[in-house]
């Protein structure tokens, strides 16, 4: 069983802007004497590798504790983009009919253009995965409305650079369990057997 690890660093990922910095403290250390170590960590649920759930953006949407955990692990099929815009076109040629979760590699000018979103969405994936912090561009709330809207859960900000091959792997991203939250850290891996994919 060969396992990839997709998650970024929390302290070093890329923020989205107006996020706060993650901090930690030390609360006991041994450096000041203490007989153990104790941190307590500051941190927007949106930082790193973390799922968007739709209370995100919906009032009365799901909160992450809501959601079945079967969305987050599974068959996955990973595709990479073409540079550009995310057009219908694109998801008609790209996006897999077969699987119910899908990761996306994406190149920096990838964006959801015009109803592509929506295109998406009719797609049926219950998540929807990318190595972002967003790709909704200007449109980012109609983007994530339509996505979750449609029953999906996100996963962005992936590090998907030592996954070297498009294909099926089996995806585990298990949120952290706490009540009330409209996203949550997450340690994503993919799983790919010895003879191939999952």
């Amino acid at each position: 069983m060969i396992i990839y690890d997709i998650s970024r660093e929390l302290f070093s990922a890329p923020l989205y802007p107006d996020d706060p910095e993650p901090k930690l403290q030390k609360i006991k250390s041994f450096e000041y004497g203490d007989i153990y170590n104790l941190s307590a960590l500051y941190a927007c649920v949106h930082t790193g590798t973390h799922v968007d759930a739709p209370a995100h953006f919906f009032e009365d949407g799901e909160t992450v504790n809501d959601i079945s955990l079967d969305k987050f692990m599974g068959n996955c099929a990973v595709i990479t983009l073409p540079s550009g815009p995310i057009t219908g076109e694109v998801v008609e040629r790209y996006f897999p009919r077969y699987i119910s979760k899908v990761i996306l590699r994406t190149k920096p000018d990838n964006v959801f253009f015009g109803g592509a979103a929506e295109d998406v969405a009719a797609l049926g994936y219950d998540l929807i995965g990318y190595d972002q912090i967003s790709l909704g561009g200007d449109n980012e709330a109609a983007v994530h409305r339509a996505l979750l809207g449609a029953g999906a859960v996100l996963l962005e900000n992936l590090d998907l650079s030592k996954v070297e091959r498009d294909g099926t792997y089996y995806l585990v991203a298990l949120p952290v369990k706490a009540d009330g939250l409209d996203g949550s850290f997450c340690r994503a891996v993919l799983l790919e057997n010895d003879k191939g994919f999952a």
